[in-house]
């Protein structure tokens, strides 16, 4: 994992490790596939990441949160879409699948610790 804010919680680190091993798989789609699910693929994990930056640096941390659980649930089913449209490979599908329930558990756990705050 690259260095990032010391502030920062360790999904924000999860999250960019996902989205760096992310991008270049969607650039090794089909030039049929990457400018539809590819790009909504790679929007959405980018989304994912920048809203828990945003999540990390503000007061109100829980909408930006939901929004971040939202973007873990529409990328696994884009992920499923790659996987089923032999897009990725089963390996690959798994892979970020893992990555994407370990973001996702980490995303519930702050969303609750922010509701107690």
């Amino acid at each position: 994992m690259k260095k990032l804010d010391e502030g920062a919680p360790v999904v924000v680190g999860k999250a960019y490790d996902f989205v760096l091993w992310l991008l270049p798989k969607v650039e090794n789609f089909p030039k049929a596939h990457r400018f539809t699910v590819g790009e909504r693929l790679t929007t959405h994990g980018l989304d994912l990441l920048t809203s828990l930056v945003e999540a990390a640096y503000s007061r109100e941390k829980a909408g930006l949160l939901d929004q971040a659980s939202r973007k873990v649930n529409s990328t696994r089913l884009l992920l499923r879409m790659a996987k089923d449209l032999k897009l990725m490979s089963i390996e690959a599908y798994g892979f970020s699948a893992e990555k994407l329930d370990e973001i996702g558990r980490m995303v519930g756990g702050w969303s609750k610790a922010a509701a107690r705050a």
